[in-house]
C-alpha cells in the first residue's frame, strides 16, 4: 500500500500538497508503523513556526524544499518489523509526521518504550525520539488514546513551564499573564500554576469569543480581554505568551515597564501578527524550549521524573476537562489539508479536540 502524506510549504504555511509514494525499504532493526490517527493542534503550529529553529523539520524531512512534514503526536500500529525486539501488532504513542505510515529505527527498547536511533534524528530532542508501548500500560490510559493525543502534549507543556516558573520563585511576580487562555497549553498552565502554589493572580487574556468557555475551567483569578489589557494591576508581572501576537506582547511590556519580569513566548496562537523587533521596557521576550527544562530536572530529580509527572498530571487534568471539550474525528488527506488551514487561521477553538487519520476511514 502507498504512503499518503500532506505536506506543508515552508514559506507559505496555507500552501498544502497531498503526496503518494511507494513505500520505503526496512533496513535491519526498522520497523514500519502505520498511523491510525493523530491530533491537530495549536501545537503543530507552532512546530511549523519554529521548524528552522528547533529543527522540528528534520524529524521526518522530504528532501525536497521548500516542502515540509508538520510533526503531530498521535497513534500507530506496528505493521512490519525487521527488529527482533517489535513486534508486529504493537500499538505505540509518539511523535510522527502527517502520514498514513512511517519507518522507524528502535533502539534502546525497554518494557515501556523505545527510542528512535536514525542517525539524523540523534541532535534533535530526545523527548521527541520516545515512543510509547501501549501494551506495558494501564489500561486506563490506553482507554483515553484521543484525549491523549489532543491534550497530553499541550498539558505537559503547561506542566514544564509551570514547574519553570516554581523552580525560579515565579521571579517575585505578583500576576501571572497568560496569553491566549483559551489555548489547552493555556488553561493547562493555570491549572498547573495553582497546583504548585502559586499565591498571586493568575489572569487569563482572552478575545471576548472564548471567554465563555475559558469561565467554564474555572482556572483562571480574572479574565481580561485583549482590548482591556491596559487596565491590568502595575505590579511585578511575568508574562506567558501562547497566542505569539507581537503589538500585543509590546502593549503589555510598555504598560508594566520594569513591573514585567519575565516573558515568555511559547505558542503562536497569532501566528500571523505583526513582529515587533524593537528592545522592549521590562524583562526581554525569551522563547520557552520545554526540552530544556526537562534537562534541568532529570539532573535534578533523575532521568524522566518530570516526564512521568506532567503524564500524571496531564491525565488527571484530561479526565477533569474532557466532558467539556468537543472531540471532532476527520479521514482522508483533504480533510487534513482543511484541519490545518483552519488551525493557521484560528478557526478551532480550546474547547474543539480534532483527530484525523489519512487511512480511508477514521473509527
Amino acid at each position: 500500500m502507498n504512503v499518503t502524506e500532506l505536506w506543508i510549504d515552508k514559506s507559505n504555511f496555507r500552501n498544502t500538497r497531498s503526496v503518494e509514494a511507494a513505500p520505503p525499504e526496512l533496513r535491519d532493526g526498522d520497523v514500519r508503523v502505520a498511523i491510525d490517527k493523530f491530533a491537530v493542534t495549536s501545537n503543530n503550529v507552532g512546530y511549523a513556526f519554529s521548524g528552522e529553529m528547533i529543527g522540528y523539520w528534520r524529524f521526518f524531512p522530504t528532501d525536497e524544499e521548500p516542502w515540509g512534514k508538520v510533526t503531530v503526536w498521535g497513534m500507530a500500529d506496528v505493521v512490519e518489523s525487521h527488529s527482533s525486539e517489535i513486534e508486529v501488532g504493537e500499538r505505540l504513542y509518539g511523535f510522527f509526521p502527517m502520514s498514513s505510515q512511517v519507518v522507524l529505527t528502535p533502539g534502546r527498547i525497554k518494557a515501556e518504550y523505545f527510542m528512535d536511533v536514525a542517525p539524523h534524528r540523534q541532535d534533535l530532542p530526545a523527548l521527541y525520539n520516545q515512543y510509547s508501548r501501549t501494551s506495558a500500560e494501564p489500561a486506563e490510559l490506553r482507554a483515553i488514546e484521543d484525549a491523549r493525543c489532543v491534550l497530553f502534549p499541550l498539558f505537559a507543556t503547561g506542566f514544564v513551564i509551570a514547574d519553570f516558573l516554581h523552580d525560579n520563585e515565579w521571579f517575585g511576580a505578583e500576576q501571572i499573564l497568560i496569553g491566549s487562555v483559551s489555548s489547552k497549553t493555556g488553561y493547562g498552565l493555570a491549572k498547573f500554576v495553582k497546583e504548585n502554589g502559586y499565591n498571586g493572580q493568575i489572569i487569563g487574556l482572552t478575545s471576548e469569543r472564548n471567554r465563555t468557555f475559558v469561565e467554564t475551567t474555572g482556572l483562571c483569578d480574572q479574565l481580561v480581554t485583549y482590548d482591556n489589557v491596559d487596565t491590568l494591576a502595575d505590579v511585578a508581572s511575568v508574562y506567558v505568551d501562547m497566542s505569539g501576537d507581537g503589538p500585543l506582547r509590546a502593549r503589555l511590556h510598555h504598560h508594566l515597564g520594569d513591573k514585567m519580569v519575565n516573558s515568555q513566548i511559547v505558542g503562536v496562537t497569532h501566528w500571523e501578527a505583526e513582529p515587533t523587533n524593537e528592545l522592549l521596557p521590562g524583562s526581554q521576550p525569551v522563547f520557552f524550549f520545554a526540552p530544556a527544562q526537562i534537562d534541568k530536572r532529570n539532573a535534578d530529580w533523575g532521568a524522566g521524573v518530570l516526564t512521568e509527572k506532567a503524564y500524571a498530571a496531564s491525565a488527571a487534568l484530561a479526565a477533569k476537562l474532557q466532558p467539556l471539550l468537543r472531540m471532532e474525528r476527520y479521514g482522508g488527506v483533504e480533510a487534513c489539508a482543511t484541519v490545518w488551514r483552519d488551525m493557521l487561521d484560528n478557526k478551532i477553538s480550546g474547547q474543539q479536540g480534532i483527530m484525523v487519520s489519512l487511512q480511508s476511514e477514521i473509527e
